[in-house]
């Protein structure tokens, strides 16, 4: 099998088993995905949550997709990129899965009303920028080196901005 199947292959099966199980098994588990009676602002919140929820998904879909197509490689650690992945949604922020998912789970906590997934999601993120500050950062640099410091600093880490160029 060739390096770009594996790439496709492996980020496909990423794809479900981590984003998968934090931002639909997870909230699944903590809300059963049942609906909750905002009343009359209950159309409004809906909408909102829909956004957040479908935009998640798509930011998503297409970070995995880069992550194929340009690295030849998975977000998985097991099986990383070959190539710095810049392309895409990756020319306005560092971090957009982290951010998708964010935003799939935040959009399921308002469209259930659920506190706990608010704070799961508090935990979620906590941990995901634990992992990019203590592993993913260091192990770029150390892999990609002045290609990945120049992108540093090009690129914010959290909060996406139009590309410079």
């Amino acid at each position: 099998m060739n390096a770009r199947a594996k790439a496709w292959i492996g980020s496909g099966i990423f794809l479900l088993l981590a984003p998968g199980i934090v931002a639909g098994v997870v909230p699944y588990l903590l809300t059963g995905w049942r609906g909750a009676d905002w009343g009359r602002a209950g159309l409004a919140i809906s909408v909102i949550a829909a956004v957040l929820i479908l935009s998640g998904v798509v930011f998503l879909l297409q970070a995995f997709v880069r992550f194929a197509a340009d690295g030849l490689g998975t977000p998985a650690p097991v099986a990383p990129t070959e190539h710095l992945v810049m392309t895409g949604v990756y020319r306005w922020v560092r971090n957009p899965m982290y951010l998708a998912v964010w935003s799939i789970i935040l959009g399921q906590g308002l469209l259930f009303a659920s506190v706990p997934l608010l704070v799961y999601l508090l935990a979620a993120a906590t941990a995901m920028v634990l992992f990019v500050k203590l592993y993913e950062e260091p192990t770029l640099e150390r892999k990609y080196g002045d290609e990945y410091r120049e992108y540093r600093q090009q690129v914010p880490g959290w909060l996406p901005r139009r590309p410079r160029n």
